[in-house]
């Protein structure tokens, strides 16, 4: 009797797909009447891209898991499909939510999308084989096959750890050296907080923080805390290379005010420029900023002097347009100072591609949260993004310059970043003799 009791019920067959019909139609036609066409659209994809295939693995888990696990796992699909459309309607006033909320609305509802995007090619690609198997009455290997459908499961849990915690890393980058004629990977030492590298070369330290994309997966306190702990390293330089917000630290003024505040310790050393999210609010960037000690350089150069002399830092805006002539017409407006280091920082690292040989010795990029899908966690270099016009993390070389992809403190919106961790790091940047 009381096992009977215990025992949880399925949900009926039709709750699924209710469910994302509901969600998936609803939630886009209310967002675009309450917050615009642009929105509703963006709902619209996102959800009719993930839905379809979340709701297909979620109905042959319960089938493959059977009566004692299976009902679980279909409540459990319920609510991330509930969720999600909270989250979404949510955006219609986009802004910070309590601890609560995120963890029981929008992390969930986030992971079912990614859950579900991820899903769809995996379902797709292993549909060919199971009709072949069907239509040949294989049932024993058609039946084997079931147990495939746990692999997206793996590979987004594997996926949410690692875009929760950046790898934290001291990174030796050599200037000078070999003179690549066209833009070549170059080998970086990389290694924990804990490890000395015995040199009698002082480095100069700089910390970059890019893309922390300020939300519900880098809330205020986990962003101050990053912050605080890379600043401990008392760097000579801290670098801030664009893209601080996503739609719900843009709709939380004073959010990022906040969340930048050790910063502060780094005043008269701190320079920032924006990234092609911030051109959304640049107003509450370039306060919280100032706020902080930043000084923002929209197409503009600083010189500072460091303990291991001067440095003269070229600052680029993000352009939508005409990129390669503005880099050019920067460089030009603020040339070569004699006896300084020269770095640029430019957020999207497409554009090192536009920066003349021997025009900058170090350029500082993110942009590309690293390639985000990859097997970087497994020691490897390579990511979805090696083949493509992005340089996509470490460092490279083109002739005398150098450029270093930062693969970002967070990351925007779904977590997705599979095989390819965060980085908190601190960059010692010395010169080959």
């Amino acid at each position: 009797m009381f096992s009977g009791l215990m025992t949880l019920a399925s949900p009926p067959v039709w709750l699924l797909p209710a469910l994302a019909l509901t969600v998936g139609i609803g939630i886009p036609m209310w967002a675009a009447h309450a917050r615009g066409r642009t929105y509703g659209i963006f709902a619209a994809v996102v959800l009719a891209f993930s839905f379809p295939a979340g709701v297909a693995l979620g109905i042959r888990l319960q089938a493959l898991l059977g009566p004692v696990a299976g009902p679980a796992v279909g409540w459990l699909f319920a609510y991330a499909l509930a969720v999600t459309g909270l989250h979404f309607a949510s955006l219609v006033r986009a802004r910070l939510r309590t601890r609560a909320f995120r963890w029981a609305v929008s992390v969930p509802a986030q992971a079912f999308v990614a859950l579900g995007a991820l899903s769809l090619p995996f379902l797709l690609a292993l549909a060919p084989v199971r009709i072949s198997l069907w239509a040949v009455d294989a049932a024993g290997l058609l039946s084997a096959l079931h147990w495939l459908d746990l692999i997206p499961i793996a590979v987004i849990g594997f996926s949410v750890a690692t875009s929760l915690r950046p790898r934290r890393e001291i990174v030796r980058v050599t200037l000078g050296g070999a003179e690549p004629e066209s833009l070549t990977r170059l080998p970086v030492e990389r290694r924990g907080w804990g490890e000395v590298h015995h040199s009698e070369e002082r480095p100069l330290r700089i910390v970059q923080i890019t893309d922390p994309h300020l939300g519900p997966w880098a809330p205020i306190h986990r962003l101050r805390r990053r912050i605080d702990e890379l600043l401990d390293h008392d760097p000579d330089l801290v670098l801030l290379t664009g893209d601080f917000l996503t739609m719900e630290g843009n709709g939380t003024p004073g959010a990022l005010t906040e969340a930048l505040a050790p910063v502060r310790r780094a005043e008269g050393r701190a320079f920032a420029i924006f990234g092609n999210h911030d051109h959304e609010a640049p107003e509450e960037v370039a306060g919280a900023l100032a706020a902080n000690g930043v000084r923002l350089l929209v197409d503009d150069e600083v010189r500072v002097e460091t303990p291991v002399g001067p440095v003269q830092i070229v600052g680029a805006d993000w352009y939508r347009t005409e990129r390669k002539e503005r880099i050019q017409a920067l460089l030009a407006r603020f040339p070569r100072r004699d006896g300084h280091l020269r770095l640029l920082l430019l957020h999207d690292p497409r554009n090192f591609h536009d920066v003349p040989k021997g025009e900058v010795d170090l350029t500082l990029s993110g942009h590309t949260h690293g390639g985000q899908v990859g097997l970087v966690s497994l020691g490897l270099d390579w990511t979805v993004l090696s083949r493509s016009k992005w340089p996509d993390h470490g460092l490279f070389g083109h002739g005398k310059g150098r450029l270093y992809v930062h693969r970002g403190t967070g990351f925007y919106g779904f977590p997705l970043r599979i095989g390819v961790p965060g980085e908190a790091s601190v960059l010692e940047l010395v010169t080959e003799s």
